[in-house]
């Protein structure tokens, strides 16, 4: 009576053990018994395996029982390996970017956006359920939200089955993305970092800082889209949250009121004394931010005038006799600048290189005006050197002389003076149209307004376009690729499982 009593306890306790793992998905109401009916079911299943362990003794003495009973502990044992791996892995994420681009990781400067924000927001992703960017941009979302101190949260809907969603913001294309604060919100068109981070910058700065372009003595031209001009930087700009205006300061006859930062790009034609008097005035009476491009050989006036605040511009052009610059296909003109100061400009810069086409060097002013702080922020390399012939230039002849400047050579500078900030480059094509996209070039000359601009939050290695890297093979090594995995693999697996047959065979 006592047995069938625990035979039927047993059936029980598996039915109990059952429903508690079903309970929280069939009444997720009930969910708070789950425990209850897990631990009474465990119970009476124990207390029916202890009844029974005399008529299972003899059973599990045959060999192929214990064989069987072997393979079913090391496969529970893996089950629950495999379920601990999972549950930690739900707590504790961790990625691995193997790509040469890192372009399924975060770059520096979102991660930096995101640790700072002091609002909420909120991402909304209008996809297809069955589009193939969804996929992606949930991948970001869930990124994003992890670095954000739980500030960013997200959801992804499909704009045919809630059109009312889609009107209230305007949606008029698949794949659109809206980040929102309550005071305003921004749209980013595709599931790309650069342009969800930039919508993310709109969306949670207060209005924008306007950016003058000094224009009229032959500078980069903002609206020009050839090598030359100016509309990549300007366009760089405008994603970074500033808006862009040309300064024509002959007409002006001063800085407008609402510059938050000025930027001189390469005049080749000397500016007049009262466009220089206007520049002063707007750096020492209202603690201006400047960034002057000079380039080699030109803009005398504006080389003289910059002395007054720190700056010595060399006469010369900087030629490099580093490798690296060789290796890479550039000129001797043309230089790989990998040296920087420590300053907030060039803080996150470290390992990535600049280049800078062109240009000339810069030193301090030996004394230095009153007030003034001068300091390098990159240098050449030691086997560059200032070349001041100029005709030697011109016939395309180029060797150190005794009394060049050896480097390595400062080819950018801050100087600052109580709340005035100024920047000088020797050359301006490290900006332009043909250098912007160059290696580091667009976060330097970005991190350089963002620190004019008192912006330094803002300071960092910007999201690269995601870009295919395609594998070249020649011919012996794309048949290795397939003769190793479909050929030889495969050739000694078969081979091991005929050796092995034999042997069984040949032991019997």
């Amino acid at each position: 009576m006592i047995r069938r009593i625990l035979d039927w306890g047993g059936y029980a306790g598996l039915a109990l053990l059952a429903a508690g793992a079903i309970l929280p998905f069939a009444r997720p109401e009930w969910a708070h018994y789950r425990g209850f009916l897990l631990v009474a079911g465990a119970l009476l299943v124990l207390a029916w395996l202890l009844a029974s362990v005399e008529d299972y003794r003899a059973f599990l003495g045959r060999r192929a029982t214990r064989y069987g009973l072997n393979a079913a502990i090391m496969i529970l044992l893996v089950l629950g390996v495999t379920g601990l791996v999972q549950a930690l892995s739900v707590q504790h994420t961790w990625r691995w970017d193997l790509t040469e681009s890192k372009r399924f990781s975060l770059s520096p400067q979102t991660i930096q956006v995101l640790g700072s924000l002091k609002t909420e927001v909120s991402a909304v992703g209008f996809f297809r359920s069955d589009q193939p960017g969804k996929r992606v941009a949930e991948d970001l979302f869930k990124q994003y939200a992890r670095y954000s101190n739980g500030r960013l949260t997200w959801k992804s809907v499909d704009p045919d089955r809630e059109p009312a969603l889609a009107r209230r913001y305007g949606i008029e294309s698949y794949g659109t993305i809206v980040l929102e604060t309550k005071s305003k919100s921004e749209k980013a068109l595709d599931p790309e970092e650069e342009k969800l981070t930039n919508a993310l910058v709109k969306v949670t700065r207060e209005g924008k800082r306007v950016v003058y372009v000094v224009q009229g003595h032959g500078e980069h031209e903002l609206t020009n889209s050839e090598r030359a001009g100016f509309s990549e930087a300007k366009a760089a700009l405008e994603r970074t949250n500033y808006e862009v205006k040309p300064l024509v300061l002959v007409r002006e006859g001063k800085v407008p009121a609402d510059a938050a930062v000025v930027i001189v790009p390469g005049p080749r034609n000397d500016l007049l004394q009262p466009e220089l008097d206007a520049l002063d005035a707007y750096i020492d009476k209202r603690d201006g931010k400047v960034l002057v491009m000079v380039n080699p050989f030109q803009g005398e006036a504006l080389r003289k005038h910059l002395q007054k605040y720190g700056f010595a511009l060399g006469n010369d052009l900087v030629v490099e006799a580093n490798p690296i610059g060789r290796l890479l296909g550039f000129e001797p003109y043309v230089l790989v600048v990998q040296q920087y100061e420590r300053h907030p400009i060039t803080r996150d810069l470290g390992g990535v290189m600049t280049i800078f086409p062109m240009t000339r060097s810069i030193g301090p002013v030996t004394p230095q005006p009153k007030g003034m702080s001068f300091d390098p922020l990159a240098r050449s390399s030691p086997q560059s050197w200032g070349e001041t012939n100029r005709a030697e230039l011109d016939r395309g002849v180029a060797k150190p002389d005794p009394g060049d400047p050896k480097g390595p050579l400062t080819v950018a500078a801050v100087a600052t003076r109580d709340k005035a900030r100024l920047v000088v480059y020797g050359t301006s094509t490290l900006a332009s149209n043909q250098g912007l996209n160059l290696q580091g070039n667009r976060d330097f000359f970005l991190n350089t307004v963002s620190w004019l601009a008192e912006e330094e939050d803002q300071i960092s290695i910007r999201p690269k376009d995601a870009r295919q890297t395609p594998v070249f093979m020649n011919p012996n090594q794309a048949q290795v690729v397939f003769l190793l995995p479909v050929v030889v693999l495969p050739g000694v697996a078969l081979l091991g499982g005929i050796v092995a047959v034999v042997r069984r065979r040949a032991a019997k």
